[in-house]
């Protein structure tokens, strides 16, 4: 048990801190593409502003380029867009093509770039000019285009690898150091993770210590209630006060073995010895004490037992989920109802199921079921004999053997218990 809490101690924390770094590295990758994309805007925008000067010289006048996606316009000069200098304009790589409305190239500019030939350049432009977007991406370019009134059309393509090549630098970088910061604190966490249960591990053990110590010295006060009363009955005979001191003894006693099953499934580390056990003889045994009790309340039983099953388990835990099952269902089948037991192998694993009817379900979910002392009958009478804790170790039971147990109602009053090993 302490294990589980400290490994969803654990998985809680770094949970957390997997967020964290996620939120983080994703909002500074996020906030440099967002400066990143403004810086290659302005760049574009000062390019076009020099193009439209180049197009005027020519007898061309050239509309005001307002084409970027919104969100997206240069904005002035800041601390997180630093203007662009004359020095910074001289290192911009960029070709410039211009094409008519019929698509001819008129003009072709790549001396600011000597990995691109005049034939790439047009290719480009053409490739652009078909897109009809006034800006985008080709490869490793942004493109603006810059209209004039007699229909020609400048198309601007700034080289953008190297803020491309920086941005999968920075986003390589936070992801390594995000990394190495959540395997730090991975290290950190398991290192001062027992210190950090361990006031919940102690008080754990007192209360294990408790139940198991006080287990252990109801055993000889019950044996001896039991032993007298088997021989103040030999003397007096059985009466009606007899009965009454066996009956609660007996409750007591299974109350204590049912303690005793849970604290010792809450051992940590404890290793359960498992061998392969031919289930289906070992339901049809267990079945049988539990005939005659349900045949007293007029309770209907059908099995539905599959010969020669194998299950890996442990023999003596089998018998103690069995026997808790189907002490379960004939206290709570109402007078005249019914019960189903069934077991059958389905693929590789093996299912074993108890139904029974009831008078009136539980008004809480079926999964609270499983829930230590808790009771469908909220007064605690006693009417059904129950102490709300059997269920608390069926479910111990199996899971001890790698295998699950889930509760469900059916037809408004019936109470499913399935439990699946493999």
């Amino acid at each position: 048990m302490i294990r589980i809490i400290q490994r969803r101690f654990i998985f809680t924390a770094m949970t957390a801190v997997t967020v964290l770094l996620a939120v983080l590295i994703g909002t500074l990758n996020a906030a440099n593409a967002g400066i990143t994309v403004r810086q290659m805007n302005r760049r574009l925008q000062m390019l076009a502003d020099n193009e439209r000067k180049l197009m005027r010289n020519m007898g061309r006048d050239g509309e005001q380029a307002e084409d970027f996606p919104p969100g997206q316009e240069p904005k002035p000069g800041n601390f997180w867009n630093p203007p662009i200098d004359e020095d910074t304009a001289m290192s911009l790589r960029f070709f410039v093509v211009h094409i008519d409305a019929d698509g001819g190239v008129l003009y072709t500019d790549v001396s600011r770039i000597s990995s691109v030939t005049e034939k790439e350049a047009q290719s480009y432009a053409r490739k652009a000019a078909d897109k009809e977007k006034k800006t985008g991406y080709m490869g490793d370019f942004k493109y603006l285009s810059v209209t004039a009134e007699d229909g020609v059309t400048a198309f601007l393509f700034l080289d953008i690898s190297g803020q491309a090549h920086t941005m999968l630098v920075v986003g390589i970088l936070s992801a390594g150091v995000a990394v190495i910061c959540w395997l730090g604190m991975l290290l950190l966490v398991v290192l001062l993770s027992r210190r950090a249960i361990r006031p919940i591990a102690q008080n754990m053990e007192r209360q294990k210590q408790f139940v198991t110590d006080a287990g252990h010295e109801l055993k000889t006060p019950l044996a001896i209630i039991l032993t007298n009363l088997d021989a103040m009955e030999l003397i007096n005979g059985e009466n009606k006060w007899s009965k009454n001191i066996r009956m609660q003894a007996k409750r007591l006693n299974g109350l204590m073995q049912n303690l005793l099953t849970l604290a010792k499934m809450d051992e940590a580390g404890a290793e359960v010895p498992m061998s392969d056990l031919v289930i289906s003889q070992l339901a049809a045994e267990a079945l049988q004490p539990f005939l005659e009790p349900a045949a007293w309340k007029g309770i209907r039983v059908e099995s539905d037992i599959e010969p020669d099953v194998l299950l890996f388990a442990n023999q003596e835990y089998m018998q103690r989920l069995l026997s808790i099952l189907l002490d379960n269902a004939v206290k709570y089948a109402n007078q005249n109802g019914w019960i189903a037991v069934s077991l059958h192998k389905s693929e590789k694993a093996v299912i074993l199921q108890v139904k029974n009817t009831c008078a009136q379900l539980p008004e809480a979910a079926a999964d609270k079921l499983f829930d230590r002392f808790y009771r469908g009958d909220s007064a605690r009478t006693q009417k059904n004999g129950g102490y709300g804790i059997g269920l608390s170790a069926a479910r111990a039971l199996v899971e001890a053997q790698k295998g699950k147990i889930s509760a469900k109602y059916e037809n408004g009053d019936t109470v499913v218990f399935t439990a699946r090993f493999g």
